[in-house]
């Protein structure tokens, strides 16, 4: 069996004496793609950002091979997590400029690129077909573009984890689907936290769902989108079937006006 990358132990974090995560447990093995999901408020960014060492937890640890993030200096930890959040709606650098940002954990300050390192943001610019925008303002990309232009930033920074928080967030159906497709073919480890059910079952191997600050269950899509889960987590009535190309659960919501879900 292979050897943890990630392990999360008993992380808490508290805010004003106010639970934002409570015992919170959890292991990834290298190469899974991780999905966090849950409601708006229920801890899914605050669970990230003390993942990649943004967010110090109140208690417990966040292991990154055997070794507690917070014995290891910043710089060492952005060697090896790589961050894609949701594209900032301004960052006024050229697309080429935004991706080298990615070589920082690994250089000296004020160093320039090395011809190599100049070829690897041109070949991570290829991997996102960006190439031909690489001179191009990032203020004048589209949604899609602008989180593929962070994409490649995530791969010349080489980290072992890729962790993504609402990657596809204000993305149409189309730039959602090839993004986590770009990300799934990078064939490295991925966290990320994700809205769209449906999206999250068809990329993920794992998923973990949060609710209140507290996991509520782990495992694959299968095992966690069940339509006991599901309803009484988000409170919808929901259908759970598979999808007939995957096998993997599709969910179908269902909208009549006044349906409702008990709680239980």
């Amino acid at each position: 069996m292979s050897k943890p990358l990630l392990q999360v132990n008993d992380l808490c974090w508290q805010v004003g004496g106010q639970d934002i995560l409570n015992d919170i447990n959890f292991v990834v093995t290298q190469g899974q793609f991780v999905g966090v999901i849950g409601t708006n408020g229920s801890g899914k960014t605050s669970l990230l950002r003390a993942l990649y060492r943004y967010t110090k937890p109140s208690s417990g640890q966040v292991m990154l091979q055997q070794q507690d993030i917070w014995h290891a200096s910043a710089n060492r930890v952005a060697q090896q997590i790589a961050v894609v959040t949701q594209a900032p709606d301004s960052l006024n650098y050229n697309v080429i400029d935004v991706v080298a940002m990615g070589l920082t954990p690994h250089k000296q300050l004020f160093s320039l690129p090395t011809a190599e390192e100049k070829q690897q943001l041109k070949q991570a610019l290829d991997q996102v077909d960006l190439l031909e925008l690489a001179n191009h303002n990032f203020d004048t990309l589209s949604g899609g573009e602008k989180q593929r232009a962070l994409i490649a930033r995530a791969i010349v920074q080489q980290g072992q984890l890729l962790i993504m928080d609402e990657p596809t967030n204000h993305l149409d159906i189309h730039y959602q689907i090839d993004i986590l497709n770009r990300v799934k073919r990078l064939d490295t480890t991925v966290i990320a936290s994700l809205h769209d059910l449906n999206i999250a079952s068809a990329f993920c191997d794992q998923l973990i769902l949060l609710s209140k600050g507290r996991i509520i269950a782990t495992g694959t899509p299968q095992q966690v989108l069940t339509e006991q889960l599901i309803s009484q987590t988000y409170q919808v009535d929901v259908s759970v079937t598979s999808h007939p190309r995957t096998n993997k659960p599709h969910l179908l919501f269902h909208y009549e006006a006044g349906s409702q879900v008990e709680n239980s």
